[in-house]
């Protein structure tokens, strides 16, 4: 993109700035780094890429009105302002503000030199999410009689059609494209979706598309398609996944019951106390099902997924250590003036999330990646409690290999294959379970079998542990879940009433688990799923 410009500095000084602030957000110096950018953006009021940039941090960092106000202004001096409206809403969808997005992207409709196809397909997929799938298929609609080989467009209406349950045509429309490459995904521009992307969700989509037809073979192969796409950009992250395995099994001989009872007791001295509970466990156990349904209470509110326990309550105090051993040390002499500046920061950041006060409720941090990191959720929180999802292992597994989790993480680089998926989970439970018999702090094993058999049962017995009255409303979770975003790529189920069709797929897949069952062998026995 080229922008209008009158800047104050030399272009090499407000590019080495730019690099300086994204250098202080990657070591989460989260106020340096939008400081520097502001500074910057002072220097060349006239630049967009830098206020684009701006708008991404205040965004990240949950000051939505600060971020609109930034690419805002990015669309008034950018010489090319198609661009700029289409960069603030994939912006916007990054840090999952959909009707913010959808705002820009209207714009971006209206604009003469706009690519349209692309446009409306991101419209369609910002509706998609927001459960609005009449309209995502009307822009849908309109992106192919644009132009009919679009490819993304194709990738959103096979999705359509098999959330409708419309799989024979979902499964032609996927092949109309999975068959060869698309000519018109060689330079995509704004519209962040290569020739490789668009296969790859594709592949994903087909799996699924098969596996419902019950055609399991043929859904593995799609499977394994899009994997072999993702897997040669995976190598370094791929790399990084024993040692990262090596730093949680340490971990475990470094938390002693004596720490964890030490730390609990603490909590005298961390005043006031919150009503708080970490809902964890492995992803794609059920949590997202367990949050919606409390937070359908009108006593709970949930904050899915978030960061800001990493972010804002642990970083300060840990992010120069190397290990997560020295960072358990580094939690221990904490001083209790440290650990309450943690606990008001992360309540601070909850709330900007949330765009609301917490206030008296009960705040559930729905994060399964935080399994990990429980000790230290003890030290800042000792008054926390803990609700862990589970769900039979070979289910679980299946679940995240299926996934198409994008962009691929630390955690997710492991679903490329299922043994590396099995390692991942083992590592993982196998923590949870050493901790478990050492803390202090009160905690719950909510199986997902059971709240699919018995959801009202379930509900009950977990509102009675958080202390919170039993209401009818948690029944009606569905109907909550409409009304919100949610980030979980579930998304589109938990809109919808509790079915057990998940329970046992596994068995579907039953020879491609075979040379794994062993390991995960004492993790089906010790959560009762023989």
């Amino acid at each position: 993109m080229k922008f209008k410009r009158q800047r104050l500095v030399p272009e090499g000084s407000l590019s080495r700035m730019v690099v300086d602030a994204h250098a202080l957000w990657k070591q989460r110096e989260f106020q340096q780094s939008i400081e520097l950018l502001e500074r910057a953006s002072q220097l060349d009021p006239a630049n967009a890429r830098i206020l684009l940039d701006l708008g991404s941090v205040y965004g990240s960092r949950y000051d939505y009105a600060a971020a609109e106000r930034c690419f805002e202004k990015a669309a008034r001096v950018a010489l090319r302002k198609t661009e700029a409206l289409a960069a603030a809403g994939e912006r916007c969808c990054h840090f999952n503000q959909y009707e913010m997005a959808e705002r820009f992207f209207q714009r971006v409709v209206e604009q003469k030199d706009v690519s349209l196809p692309k446009a409306l397909v991101k419209l369609a997929e910002i509706q998609e999410r927001l459960h609005r799938l009449d309209a995502a298929a009307g822009f849908v609609e309109r992106a192919l009689h644009s132009d009919p080989n679009f490819t993304p467009a194709l990738l959103t209406k096979a999705s359509l059609e098999r959330q409708a349950g419309r799989l024979e045509e979902a499964e032609q429309t996927l092949r109309s494209f999975l068959s060869k490459p698309n000519p018109n995904l060689r330079a995509m521009g704004w519209y962040e979706m290569s020739e490789a992307d668009t296969h790859v969700r594709g592949w994903y989509e087909l799996g699924g598309v098969l596996d419902r037809l019950k055609r399991y073979d043929e859904a593995m192969a799609a499977y394994l398609e899009a994997k072999a796409l993702l897997r040669p950009n995976a190598a370094r992250l791929i790399a990084d996944m024993q040692p990262r395995y090596g730093r949680i099994n340490n971990m475990k001989t470094g938390v002693t019951a004596e720490m964890l009872q030490r730390w609990f007791d603490s909590g005298q001295a961390l005043q006031p106390p919150h009503r708080l509970a970490l809902l964890g466990g492995h992803p794609r156990s059920g949590t997202t099902l367990l949050e919606q349904v409390l937070d359908s209470h009108p006593d709970i509110i949930s904050a899915e997924e978030t960061t800001i326990f990493r972010d804002d309550a642990c970083a300060p105090f840990t992010r120069r250590t190397l290990t997560d051993i020295y960072k358990l040390a580094a939690l221990g002499i904490a001083s209790d003036e440290i650990l309450q500046e943690s606990r008001k920061h992360y309540f601070q950041s909850i709330e900007r999330f949330l765009g609301q006060p917490v206030g008296n409720r009960l705040l559930l941090d729905k994060n399964p990646a935080l399994t990990t990191l429980i000790p230290h959720l003890i030290r800042v929180f000792p008054e926390i409690k803990f609700l862990v999802a589970l769900r039979d292992p070979r289910d679980v597994c299946w679940s995240c290999f299926i996934q198409p989790f994008r962009p691929i993480g630390e955690i997710t680089c492991a679903y490329l294959d299922l043994e590396n998926t099995v390692e991942e989970y083992v590592v993982m439970m196998d923590l949870w379970r050493t901790i478990a018999p050492l803390m202090k702090n009160p905690f719950l094993e909510v199986r997902y079998e059971d709240m699919v058999n018995d959801l009202e049962s379930v509900a009950r017995r977990t509102l009675d542990f958080l202390g919170a009255p039993w209401d009818a409303r948690v029944l009606g979770f569905d109907e909550h879940a409409r009304k919100k975003v949610v980030l979980s790529p579930t998304y589109a189920d938990v809109v919808k009433p509790v079915y057990k069709g998940a329970v046992g797929r596994w068995r579907n897949y039953q020879k491609y688990f075979e040379p794994h069952l062993e390991k995960l062998e004492p993790f089906i026995k010790a959560f009762g799923y023989e």
